[in-house]
């Protein structure tokens, strides 16, 4: 598993999977517009679980195909009832087939739940230990949420806070 990718290299944009993959009409157009995005220096791809009830990764994971993928910073998501170790690794498990890799770049809580945190930060430095993923964050945390996060075993390993904000937003 070559894991060579290097922050620095990544592309200023990124693109951004909701609501693609759920219309089998457009999985041509999707695909190419992925494809062309990878084709003309783009290197980060953002999907979830829950885009799609995981079609969405699984249009990324085809997209992504024949593509250098330690060129490509890929980033999922998992649920908020998901974020306590065991499910983390399902959860993991399952976008990781989906997407045809074998690890990920950033795995990231989607939004904050009711799962305590120090237990979703046990699990998912466990996931980053065996290699199942380079780094791991938080999505969607307001000021109180990091500084709760950053106040547990390990929550200043936090990688990224990936907050909504795109074109329409």
């Amino acid at each position: 598993m070559e894991k060579s990718f290097q922050e620095s290299n990544l592309s200023g944009l990124g693109m951004g999977t909701w609501g693609i993959g759920e219309d089998a009409s457009k999985k041509k157009d999707e695909l190419a517009a992925l494809r062309y995005g990878l084709d003309h220096g783009i290197k980060v791809i953002d999907t979830a679980e829950m885009y799609g009830e995981g079609k969405s990764e699984k249009l990324v994971g085809e997209a992504i195909k024949g593509y250098d993928r330690s060129k490509i910073f890929l980033i999922s998501k998992f649920y908020p009832y998901h974020a306590s170790p065991e499910l983390e690794r399902q959860s993991l498990e399952k976008s990781l087939k989906r997407l045809g890799t074998d690890y990920l770049d950033l795995y990231l809580l989607h939004w904050r739940g009711d799962k305590r945190l120090s237990e979703t930060v046990r699990g998912l430095k466990e996931l980053q230990k065996e290699g199942l993923i380079r780094h791991w964050g938080v999505s969607n945390f307001d000021v109180a949420d990091l500084e709760e996060l950053f106040s547990v075993p390990g929550g200043k390993d936090c990688f990224a806070n990936e907050d909504l904000y795109n074109l329409s937003e």
